[in-house]
Parts: C-alpha cells; sequence; structure tokens
C-alpha cells in the first residue's frame, strides 16, 4: 500500500512543546524534468543485488608455495582451463597441464603439515575457504576451538587419541586446542589448501611456549598473587604479604610481570572508579508487554578512570622498591609492559589522559627510578588508537617506533637506554600504513605504505621494504590500485600480493621480493557478466579543498540508467570519523548506495580534511572541531565536479550517515545548510559529551567548553532545510539520548522534522529494511519534490 505521509501524525512545531512530535512538513520542489522515484525505478533498485549476485567470476584459489623458490601452483576445478597451474618463479610463466606430474608437482600436491603457533591472535576475515585436519597424538582426549574475530572462542567438539577430525574454515583462521581450561595443547592458522594440524608434544610446547614479559610457568615458585586487595608472595614455605596498602578501593590486581631472571615481579595497583550507566528501555519487549529497564557500563568524556601506578617487588629480598607515581599521573592507560633481556629495566608505555603525550617510561629494577626514553608530544593529539607500534629488537638495546613527529607517520630507531634517534628509517611525504615484518637478521622492516607512488592516489597501500639505518628503501608493489592479501613463500624470496581499485576489479600477482619485480600476473577477477548485467564502476573524482591546495579524493556512483543529458540531484554518503578513511578504495558492488542512486540520484562519497591517513596537518582539522567533519572540503569537492559534470544538480543537494555519520549529516544543515538542502542521520553522536569516552576524548581531547560549542544540540536552531533523524531505543554503541537530545531542542526551536525511535533496535538500526526505505522516501520527497512510487 502506498504511504504518503510518515507513519507518525503531522504537527508543525510552532512553538516549543514537551510532546512526542514526530513530525516534518513535506514541502514540494520544482519537479525536475523528468520522473524520478516512481515505482519502477523503486523495483529497479530492488532488483540489483539480485542482478548483480554471483555475475563476478573472482580469481581466488588456493595457491600453495614449491620448495626452493620454484613457485607456487594451484588447482583450477572448472571452466576450460581446469587442472593443475604451476607458476614458475624463474621464466615468469604459468604452466598447466591435466596430470601434476606432467609439471612435477608428484608428491607436491597433498596437504601440508601446519606449523603450531606459540601465540593465538583473532581470526582474520575475508580469506578463502579452505580446510584443517586435527591429528591427536596425543593420548588424551583434545578440545577444539575456533577463535572469532571478536576474539571470543567458540567450540567445536573433540577429538579423540590416535583420532583424526576435519574442519572446514578460511584461510586467516586462527584454532586453539586444549585438553582442559588453561591447558593448551596447539595453536594454528589456517593456510591456503588443506592443512594437517598435529597435535603432539612439540604443539604442546610450542603453545606453552612463555610470551614477552609474561611469568612463563605461573605456577613455580615463588610466585605473586593477589589476596585482599594486596601483593602476596607465594613460596614453599608458605606466604609472606608484600603490600598492606592495597583496598578494595585501590587494589593491586591485573596480572603480574615476572623478570627473565625470575627475581624481580612488576605489576599494578589500580584505584577503583564508579562507572557510569546509561539508561535503556525496551518498550516493546518479545516476551510480555511490559516494558523492560536495563542499564549498561558507559564511560563518557570527563568521566572518572581507573589509574594504574606500578609497582615493583623484589621476590628474593621479599619486599617492595619504591617507584614514584609522579610519571604516571593522569594517565588514560599504562601498558605495553616489557623486561628487558638482562632484567635490569622494565618498560611500560604511558598514554596521557587528553592524549597530547605518550611515553615509554623505564623503571630501574634495582632502584625504582623511572625515566623516559621516548616523550612523544603533540599540541592537537597523538593518534594512539591507530598509530601505536613498538618493535624490541633483540637484547632490547634498541626499539623500533612509530610516529608522526615530522608530520607524516613513519619508522624511528631509538636507543633503548639514552632514547636518542639512531635512524629514521622512512621519510617523505607519504606515511607508514603498518608494520607487516621485522628481518632482524638482514635488518630490514617489511612495511605497507600509503602515498608512497606519485601520481597514485595517496590512499592506495603497497608494500615496502627498507633497512634500519633508513638506507635501501624498495617498493616492493607498483601496479596503481589498493594492495593487500601478502602472502611470502617460506624462504621469503616471493611473495603474492591482490590489488584492485574502485574501478577495477582484483588482479592477483606473483613478485620477487629482493627488489619487487613482477614475476608474473597469477589471474584477475572476470567482471565481463557483472558489467553485461549494467554494472558500471563508480568514478573517481580529485579536486582542491577548502585551501585551494590540497587534493580531496571521492568517487560518484549513478543510476544504470543514467543520461548525461538530464540533471540528477546529488546525495552524499557521509562518514567523517577521523580515526580512517572511508571511501572505499578497492573493489566491490556498494549495493545500497546503488540502491539511493536508482532513484534518480547520483552518490557521493568523500573524504575531507580531518580524517585519516594523510598528513598530520590533514588530520589536525578535527583537533577540538569534529563539527566541522570536512564539509567545506565536500563542498569545494563538489563545485568542482558539478563544473566538469553539468548533470549534477547542486541547487538539490542531500547528505546522509550513522554513528558519527549521523552527527555529520546533520551539522551539514545547521553549519552549511545554504547548501545542503536535505539530511537524513541515523544514531548520531551529536553531542561528543553523550558519547562513549576513548572515541571522543581521542580527537576533543579533555572535558571542556569545546565539547558544547561543536555540538549539534547546541546549534539546533539553525536548522535549515529538511531533516530525517532515526535511532533505535536499545542502541548500545551511541546512547539513544543524544539524538532525544536535538529531538527537544528542535522542538523548543520550534523547528520541523521527521523522526523514528525505533522499538527494540540496536545501533545503526537507519540501515534496516524499513528506515532504509523512509529514507529513500525522504530523499525522493525534499529532493525531487514528487511522491515515492507512483
Amino acid at each position: 500500500m502506498h504511504d504518503s505521509n510518515p507513519p507518525f501524525a503531522l504537527a508543525r512545531a510552532c512553538r516549543p512543546t514537551r510532546t512526542a512530535v514526530l513530525a516534518i512538513f513535506i514541502v514540494g520542489l520544482a519537479a525536475p524534468g523528468f520522473a524520478q522515484g516512481t515505482r519502477a525505478d523503486y523495483q529497479r533498485a530492488e532488483s540489483l543485488q539480485r542482478l548483480y549476485r554471483d555475475k563476478l567470476r573472482p580469481f581466488r584459489p588456493a595457491l600453495r608455495w614449491l620448495p626452493s623458490g620454484r613457485g607456487l601452483w594451484w588447482r583450477e576445478r572448472t571452466g576450460p582451463d581446469a587442472g593443475f597451474v604451476l607458476a614458475n618463479a624463474e621464466t615468469g610463466e604459468l604452466e598447466r597441464a591435466t596430470d601434476p606430474k606432467a609439471l612435477g608437482l608428484d608428491g607436491e600436491t597433498g596437504p601440508r603439515s601446519l606449523k603450531p603457533l606459540r601465540r593465538w591472535e583473532r581470526s582474520r576475515a575475508g580469506g578463502d575457504r579452505t580446510s584443517i585436519e586435527f591429528h591427536n597424538r596425543l593420548e588424551q582426549r583434545v578440545r577444539i576451538f575456533w577463535v572469532e574475530p571478536s576474539g571470543r572462542l567458540r567450540a567445536y567438539g573433540e577429538v579423540p587419541p590416535d583420532e583424526r577430525r576435519e574442519l572446514s574454515t578460511y584461510v586467516g583462521h586462527s584454532w586453539v586446542v586444549d585438553v582442559a581450561p588453561n591447558d593448551l595443547v596447539g595453536v594454528f592458522r589456517a593456510a591456503p589448501g588443506k592443512g594437517i594440524a598435529v597435535l603432539d608434544e612439540a604443539s604442546r610446547r610450542a603453545a606453552r611456549a612463555p610470551r614477552d614479559g609474561a611469568d612463563g610457568d605461573e605456577r613455580r615458585l615463588p610466585r605473586l598473587v593477589f589476596r585482599d586487595h594486596n601483593a602476596v608472595l607465594v613460596t614453599s614455605e608458605g606466604e609472606v604479604r608484600l603490600s598492606s596498602d592495597g583496598t578494595e578501593a585501590d587494589a593491586y590486581r591485573g596480572r603480574p610481570y615476572r623478570s627473565p631472571d625470575g627475581k624481580k615481579v612488576l605489576c599494578f595497583q589500580e584505584t577503583r572508579v564508579e562507572t557510569r550507566t546509561i539508561p535503556l528501555v525496551e518498550s516493546s519487549p518479545k516476551v510480555g508487554v511490559q516494558p523492560k529497564f536495563s542499564t549498561i557500563a558507559y564511560r563518557k568524556p570527563g568521566d572518572p578512570i581507573p589509574q594504574r601506578r606500578p609497582r615493583l617487588f623484589d621476590l628474593e629480598k621479599r619486599l617492595r622498591i619504591p617507584v614514584d607515581d609522579t610519571p604516571f599521573v593522569d594517565s588514560y592507560s599504562v601498558s605495553r609492559v616489557h623486561w628487558s633481556a638482562d632484567s635490569r629495566f622494565v618498560y611500560c608505555l604511558y598514554n596521557r589522559r587528553g592524549h597530547q603525550q605518550l611515553a615509554l617510561r623505564a623503571i630501574d629494577a634495582e632502584t625504582g627510578a623511572v625515566r623516559t626514553i621516548v616523550d612523544e608530544r603533540s599540541e592537537t593529539f597523538v593518534d594512539y588508537s591507530q598509530k601505536t607500534w613498538l618493535h624490541w629488537l633483540a637484547g632490547d638495546h634498541e626499539l623500533l617506533w612509530m610516529s608522526e613527529r615530522d608530520g607524516y607517520n613513519h619508522l624511528y630507531r631509538i636507543d633503548a637506554h639514552s632514547g636518542e634517534v639512531l635512524a629514521q628509517l622512512t621519510k617523505g611525504r607519504w606515511l607508514v600504513r603498518s608494520v607487516h615484518h621485522v628481518d632482524e637478521t638482514r635488518r630490514e622492516i617489511t612495511f605497507v605504505a600509503m602515498g608512497l607512488h606519485e601520481g597514485q592516489d595517496p590512499y592506495h597501500q603497497h608494500l615496502a621494504r627498507v633497512g634500519f639505518d633508513g638506507s635501501g628503501l624498495v617498493a616492493l608493489t607498483a601496479s596503481d590500485g589498493n594492495h593487500g592479501d601478502f602472502e611470502f613463500s617460506e624462504d621469503r624470496a616471493l611473495f603474492t600480493t591482490r590489488w584492485s581499485r574502485v574501478d577495477h576489479p582484483f588482479v592477483t600477482e606473483l613478485r620477487r621480493v629482493r627488489d619487487g619485480s613482477l614475476v608474473c600476473e597469477l589471474g584477475r577477477d572476470d567482471d565481463t557478466a557483472l558489467r553485461d548485467a549494467g554494472f558500471v564502476a563508480p568514478e573517481r573524482f580529485v579536486a582542491k579543498g577548502r585551501d585551494g591546495k590540497t587534493d580531496i579524493h571521492g568517487i560518484l556512483i549513478r543510476p544504470s540508467n543514467f543520461d548525461a543529458q538530464k540533471r540528477y540531484p546529488v546525495i552524499e554518503a557521509i562518514y567523517a570519523g577521523p580515526h580512517g578513511h572511508h571511501v572505499p578504495k578497492s573493489f566491490g558492488i556498494g549495493i545500497r548506495q546503488r540502491r539511493l542512486a536508482e532513484l534518480g540520484f547520483v552518490v557521493v562519497q568523500i573524504d575531507g580534511m580531518g580524517t585519516n591517513w594523510r598528513s598530520k596537518a590533514f588530520h589536525d582539522v578535527c583537533w577540538q572541531n569534529l563539527a566541522d567533519a570536512g564539509l567545506p572540503d565536500r563542498i569545494a569537492w563538489l563545485r568542482a565536479a558539478a563544473k566538469q559534470h553539468p548533470e549534477l544538480d547542486l541547487t538539490r543537494v542531500g547528505i546522509y550517515g550513522g554513528s558519527a555519520g549521523g552527527q555529520n549529516a546533520l551539522a551539514a544543515l545547521l553549519h552549511h545548510g545554504d547548501f545542503y538542502a536535505a539530511a537524513a542521520a541515523d544514531c548520531g553522536c551529536h553531542d561528543n559529551r553523550m558519547d562513549k569516552i576513548w572515541w571522543n576524548e581521542a580527537w576533543m581531547g579533555t572535558l571542556g567548553p569545546h565539547y558544547a560549542e561543536n555540538s549539534n544540540v547546541t546549534h539546533a536552531a539553525k536548522l535549515q532545510g529538511k531533516l530525517l533523524l532515526t535511532v533505535g531505543e536499545l542502541d548500545k554503541n551511541v546512547d539513544p539520548a543524544s539524538t532525544l537530545q536535538v529531538v527537544d531542542a528542535l522542538i523548543r526551536a520550534g523547528k520541523d522534522f521527521e523522526f523514528y525511535l525505533v522499538p527494540g533496535a540496536g545501533h545503526g538500526i537507519g540501515e534496516g529494511p524499513y528506515l532504509f526505505r523512509r529514507r529513500q522516501d525522504f530523499f525522493v520527497r525534499a529532493l525531487h519534490g514528487v511522491e515515492p512510487r507512483r
């Protein structure tokens, strides 16, 4: 049934009123010169997912390395090339045969043994399907657990002694095996092709090997434990109380870190503070009719947080070595504990609250004296959540460190005693995205870089290598695209990578580690059928930002029946969270944006200033300035795009987003209502005082007047244009009261708007089927000036 009006009663907020007014007046725009938002448009939009499904033929075989650097092979199971394929690293050619013996693969095509690992990590998503066969050679029944991407363990049954069990999995997924809680016997990571996970004494030893800074066998005596909020030394003769100042409000807790020689131990005394809770009301429970009330722990900016102070004990002398608390006051976190190999020093990473200082502190294990090895400071913020990385080199005399101190994110080698910078490993107007591998034997580091190749999109990721002295920089990938999925041969002489762009399907390459030269292209995704179905890739577009100098990157997505002779309203999908950049760089369908574009819009995505992974100055625009959201850059980009593409009608511009994007979308109407005509804001963190502590203090710093200045609530009376607000009543990510406070401010300001509070819904409900359609309807009405689905 056609619904021409919102489902709630319409009302004009002519005067402030404390009622649940869920309203907006739809003011018709001049009808465009051609019908859009029709029933046929909606039907076509809904058909896109089915139309495009399975049309892309991916190249994702299970690649298997050959020994001695010969190359790799895989098996084509379908199509005219079914059989075995050998990528010959010497000739750079692909050799095919139906019989593996013809390629010299006899004995190479069976499953391979997986190496037992010393530690387990979260499963990585996006890998190809594969399998693991567990061989239990122990005398005990073992239990198998999959490590979820969240870090939780999910049980997958048991394997009796001398039996086997095969499980389907994906490349990059982690599996742990034990015989009882805290009694590991194996840790494995799935690899391309079927793998054999042998559970024996070797896998048990690897799984139980001590990690960096750990006690090793925590059951050996003497050992430190916590009882009645204090530190207690357990010996073969009994127990010795080492502290007496611990209380319930300031207890010794957490994990003890024993020195390599076993003589000292570091632990923490931590204050306990009251944690804020937020209320949630489930108005329409699945069982019963009465609403249900609950609360969840939820710290917000400015809330008190626990304070950790290091406590050092001499286990032989059975006494505490005093450590000054001053270098650790007002901390957001004290972490990354590391003992030097000679047990002389123990190190902690101190993150001062407000995130303008990140310091590596060294504690003398004999005297307790504290000194600073690295002191990273910023007048704005240190991007601790995205760019904190350090690596201790053998012997602990040096460490590798990541820093933006020269304006770009780069790597440094630091003297662990003096803090002197021994070498800046990487430098230039590009940055290090992450570290892939540290080779201490060759004294080289392999890393992922962004902006390394001039002339390419600066967000494209490439693999590179450099020496510990900063010499010998080699770009290991060169193709014009976003690279990932790096897999190395066992001797690290060869590697594979997959790259793509939003306008170019994935290509898989084999390259040499020595110089990055291309051995051969292994294959590429085939998008022929996808294009035949009418798919047109997004257009990449670059324009100058607000300063007239800085390149701003974005994409345009057009409807499948696009006609360059017609004029189209523009809708921006915005998310300006400073923790990342958000315009896609790899190939994908982007079905949700296409379903919106299909109704007669051009949908755009843009990364403005204040988002991450460009220069520090580019990123710093967000500092205590989240209301900015890069909107001046986005407007400049859109105006430049309209000059080149006159079919873009900038008199009809909409914007939508969720979470931080919801905050951004509303801010567009409040601060740039002369440009944006309509906004849909879902589950927005409209006032950063109302949102979670870590994300907001990371960019806004400590609580102050600037929080109110950036609040959409503060500026609600400036609203221009048409607004759709949505939120789920059980949102546990962003306090739903944040949206309701905007509703209250708009009502008090006498503003018209549309609002949906969804019973039982959580974060991101704006992307659910019902509200997704309501958002489509909203923009059809607001920008096309017609009733939808007619």
